[in-house]
């Protein structure tokens, strides 16, 4: 007589499998409309490509010596990439409120799922844009592919625990998700998206730097080439904004999850 033997999943393979699931029914959900995945590349590439025209034109082909296009794809790919990532990590601790009727399924999954789309849709977004730089003939380096890389994967986990922090909090006061998109709004304008920290006079700099995303962008910046210069901003910085914003976020989902999705 042969015995069945059964696997009994410890709860790290539990939580893995349902991010999983969550993540996949992400992208289901992502891209079910008529262009699909397409759309989230064409869309922020085209914004890329005109404001680089109009900033070619003010100042050239050349933007402290990083090419124009190349200075404005960081800018405009990282905050938007921080804001997406924002607004989808926030919103999807109500959006899968039904689901944490099984006892697997906890509002920090929902938001790691989101968080890993995002992250796999700016992928496709960069490299896009390397490709559209490669048939242009235009110049592209990566002298710190490990600063590159950091810089990234901090941004992205800087706008998961803000996302957190505010899904959870929103849970209690849904009014907050208004201040959410309120203030959110003047980032796009103050994080060296369009400008370099560089354009600003030295005695504005105090206004500015405090951001950890304009940190996170003028050190990509810098990453692709040296020349760019690394002055007013800190990686240092930019990771221990991101520790305390994790720490605190991590901190109010643990003390109140299980009140926050009873409500």
């Amino acid at each position: 007589m042969s015995t069945v033997t059964q696997h009994k999943r410890n709860r790290l393979e539990i939580w893995r499998d349902v991010i999983f699931a969550l993540f996949t029914r992400e992208i289901r959900t992502g891209f079910n409309d008529k262009f699909g995945l397409s759309w989230a590349i064409v869309n922020p590439v085209v914004f890329i490509v005109v404001l680089s025209f109009i900033r070619g034109i003010l100042n050239g082909p050349y933007t402290h010596t990083l090419p124009t296009f190349l200075f404005m794809s960081v800018g405009i790919l990282f905050i938007q990439s921080f804001l997406k990532t924002l607004q989808t990590c926030a919103t999807s601790v109500r959006r899968n409120k039904a689901l944490y009727a099984f006892r697997q399924v906890q509002p920090i999954s929902a938001v790691i799922a989101s968080a890993l789309f995002e992250i796999l849709a700016k992928i496709f977004t960069a490299s896009a844009i390397v490709a559209i730089m490669y048939f242009l003939g235009l110049e592209l380096q990566m002298d710190n592919g490990l600063l590159f890389i950091a810089s990234f994967f901090l941004l992205f986990l800087l706008a998961a625990a803000l996302g957190l922090l505010f899904g959870i909090i929103e849970l209690f006061v849904r009014e907050i998700g208004k201040v959410r998109e309120m203030a959110s709004r003047p980032l796009f304008f103050i994080s060296a998206s369009f400008f370099s920290l560089q354009d600003i006079p030295r005695e504005f700099w105090p206004y500015l730097n405090w951001n950890p995303i304009l940190h996170a962008i003028e050190l990509t910046r810098y990453s692709l080439m040296p020349s760019y210069g690394l002055e007013g901003v800190s990686l240092g910085y930019l990771a221990g904004s991101v520790l305390v914003t994790l720490f605190a976020a991590l901190a109010v989902y643990f003390i109140s999850w299980k009140q926050a999705i009873s409500r």
